[in-house]
């Protein structure tokens, strides 16, 4: 085997343990957020690298579900969310 092919196959393999180590040290909180718009109510999980993150995430989930139009689903990302319930790992 020669030098470039064993040095590129450690190359592949250091990228590929780095991807994995970012990969799993981003979801680290874990939130539920309900949102009431227009009398309906809707509850979305989302994991995100810090709260606010998460919180939004789940925010805007919530939304796309609730909003029937651009204009709802502005007028949604702009509505307090009733309930935020979050975990830290």
């Amino acid at each position: 085997m020669s030098k470039v092919a064993v040095i590129g196959g450690l190359f592949g393999l250091a990228m590929l343990g780095v991807l994995v180590y970012i990969s799993m040290g981003l979801n680290q909180y874990t939130c539920e957020v309900c949102v009431t718009f227009n009398t309906r109510t809707q509850c979305r999980t989302a994991a995100g690298a810090n709260q606010q993150t998460a919180v939004q995430t789940a925010h805007d989930n919530a939304c796309a579900f609730l909003a029937a139009s651009k204009t709802d689903g502005f007028l949604c990302s702009q509505t307090p969310a009733t309930r935020v319930a979050c975990q830290e790992p």
